[in-house]
């Protein structure tokens, strides 16, 4: 269930990317993806600290403090699908005009 909440709160900050310029390393989907794999990550990683095993939490252990584990990791995630989107435009342009 946990698994599930990760998602769904990577899936709702992603929507705000609506308001960056699109730099992203793959457009939205990138953002999309970096989103969704940074929530998952950096929650599953969190959630392991607290627990100290490598696991989801069911249903029982899915609360309100354990769906915000996700929050970081998926602004973690979309940053650097950006920074990524920006090396690469940067490197683009310099190839063009040298």
């Amino acid at each position: 269930m946990g698994l599930l909440a990760w998602v769904m709160m990577g899936l709702a900050i992603w929507h705000y990317t609506i308001f960056l310029p699109d730099r992203f390393w793959g457009g939205i989907v990138g953002a999309f993806v970096g989103s969704l794999v940074g929530a998952i990550v950096v929650g599953l990683i969190i959630y392991s600290v607290k627990v100290s095993a490598l696991q989801v939490p069911g249903e029982k252990a899915t609360d309100i403090g354990v769906v915000l584990y996700a929050v970081p990791g998926a602004v973690i995630g979309m940053a650097i699908v950006y920074l990524e989107g920006v090396r690469r435009e940067r490197a683009a342009s310099e190839a063009h005009a040298g």
